[in-house]
Formats: structure tokens, sequence, C-alpha cells
């Protein structure tokens, strides 16, 4: 036998590989002496000398990098802006001035095409007067197409300041049919309906028999339609009564002073206005019927409530000084009854 003292095994325990003191025969282990620390030992602190883990040193190295990138960034986007005050606007706004130049640019865009559309719009309107044989410019809406009746429309009646009750009422009367018909061909059955409805005399028709007239206008107009002119005829009457005419009360929605809109383009006309909303309601609250603001408005255009010829239109200055002179004539009246 040697003279060396032995030595311990390394044994793969449970938990891994670790070093396990395994008592070689006839030998005894040392035990460990356990030393007693004083009191002062105790409250003393020592340092924390253990290593630190893999987890913490790795979030204390994330910890440091973003502290680093923030710190970058932040010196690279004053560079930047530095930078962008610097240069001349053409130069900065290539680099980190976008988001301003990029807005600017879809508000140039949207313009220049508003500005395309408009040329268009007034290229066909010059081009649609040059169609026409008598070399008139007319509302977009009026073409050498159209049915003869509907310009004649257009040029005589529309937009004319009406002071005769059974005109008023008959536009009434026809404006409410547009929920089914076209001015084209509620024009054309115009004739028919003066025969049918008397004239459009509120008085008369409001004696009418209603099956009759139903019988003799069915072809012309629906049920509803024909039923909603007798009774409405009745509530003229009322409002007859009431205010003395029937133009009185309607021109008071405007103040005896007609509308003079200042359209270019057939688009900027709207189907209807807070006014005709208002008039709708009072309409309906006497009991009207297919008397909705879509129609009323319509019935303002024809009537002469409202000029809503296109400013392009031979008709419009006309209208103007219609409606300067039904304006001056309601002021003498209401002058000389005071």
């Amino acid at each position: 036998m040697s003279d060396h003292p032995p030595r311990f095994r390394s044994v793969l325990g449970p938990t891994g590989n670790k070093q396990l003191q395994r008592k070689p025969p006839g030998m005894k282990l040392e035990k460990k002496k356990k030393t007693v620390e004083s009191k002062d030992e105790k409250t003393e602190k020592k340092p924390d000398t253990t290593p630190a883990s893999p987890t913490t040193t790795l979030k204390q190295c994330s910890s440091i990098l973003r502290r680093n990138s923030a710190s970058m960034t932040a010196s690279y986007s004053s560079d930047a802006s530095s930078s962008c005050e610097s240069l001349p606007l053409s130069v900065a706004s290539s680099s980190s001035c976008k988001k301003p130049v990029r807005r600017t640019a879809s508000v140039s865009s949207g313009t220049l095409r508003r500005k395309q559309v408009d040329e268009k719009e007034d290229k066909a309107v010059a081009s649609n007067g040059d169609c026409f044989a008598d070399g008139r410019k007319r509302c977009a809406w009026i073409t050498p197409k159209s049915d003869p009746c509907y310009v004649a429309f257009h040029d005589e009646e529309w937009g004319v300041p009406v002071q005769d009750d059974k005109k008023l009422f008959e536009l009434l009367c026809l404006s409410g049919a547009l929920s089914e018909l076209s001015w084209t061909d509620i024009l054309s059955r115009r004739p028919l309906l003066r025969e049918v409805f008397m004239d459009f005399d509120p008085v008369a028709v409001s004696e009418l028999n209603e099956k009759k007239v139903v019988a003799a206008a069915i072809s012309l107009l629906s049920e509803v339609k024909i039923r909603s002119i007798l009774d409405n005829s009745r509530h003229v009457c009322k409002i007859v009564a009431e205010y003395g005419l029937f133009k009185k009360y309607m021109y008071n929605f405007v103040n005896n002073k007609p509308t003079q809109s200042q359209f270019r383009y057939q688009r900027q006309v709207p189907v209807k206005t807070s006014k005709a909303e208002f008039i709708s309601k009072d309409l309906v609250r006497r009991g009207f019927r297919s008397v909705s603001p879509t129609v009323v408005y319509s019935f303002m255009q024809a009537s002469g409530l409202t000029n809503d010829h296109l400013i392009g239109c031979f008709r419009y200055q006309d209208c103007c000084v219609d409606a300067e002179t039904a304006t001056t004539k309601a002021k003498k009246k209401n002058e000389s009854d005071k």
C-alpha cells in the first residue's frame, strides 16, 4: 500500500454531477466545527460578495443598452431638427419635414382636382349654350336634348315670383307629384290635370266629388296624390280665410323678398333647405299631405320664392329683376294698407 492519503471520488447524484463525499472503508469524516459569532459580528453587515446571477447581468445590460439608444435617438433628432431649420425649404422638406409637406400636397391636389372639375363644367356650360339654336346659355340641367315643354317651363315660368293663388296652388300640386314623376312627365300631363282639377282653383277643387275625380285622373296620377290634392285644396281655403291670400301666407316665410341664390354649378343647388323644412312642418301641422321638405323646395324654386337659376343662365338676371319688382309692389301695398 502507498503512503498517500485516500482521495474522495465524485459520484453522480440525483441532482446532477456533484462532489459527494463518500466515506472510504475504515475512515471517519471530520465534522465541521461550528464557529460562534460574536454579537458585534452579527450586528455588522458584511458586503454582498456573491457573484451576480446570469439573469441579473442580462437585465442590467439591457437597461444600459436602452439608455444608450434613447440618448442616441435624442441626439439624432436634435441634429435633424437643427439641420432642417438651417437648410432651405426645398431641401429640408425632402429630409425630416415630410408630414407637413404631404398634407400640403394632399390639399393642393384636392384644390387642383376641384379646379379641373370646375373648368370641365364651365366648358360644358359654354358648349351647351352654343348648341341651342338661339345661342342662349341655360342651366346645366337643360340641354338641347331636353323636352321642348321642359325648356319652355324653364325659360318662362321656373324661378319667376308667382303672385296668383291659383298658380301657387297648381305649382304646389305639381311639385307634390315629383315623388312619382319627372318634370317632363308632369308638364306633358298638365293640360289634362287642369281640366280635371278645375284649373287648380282651390275653392272649386274643394267642392269636387272625390270618387269622380279619382276615376277621371287615375290614369294621370296615383290615387294617393289625387286625394292629397283634394285635401290640400280644403286647407288652402282655410289659409285664405285666415290670411286673406294664400300668397300672403307663403311670402311671409321669406319676408316678402324672394331669395336670390348665386350658384355657379349644378352640384351647388341643394335638394332642400332649412327654410323648406320649416315651411313643410307648418303645412303638415295644418293638415297638408305630400309636402315633404324636398317637395316644398321644388315648389319654392318653381314659384320664384327662391331663384336657383345658375348665374351663367340667361334667366338669372331676369328673375332677379322680377323679384325686385315684386318686393317693391309688396312694400307699397303694405304701406297703403297701414
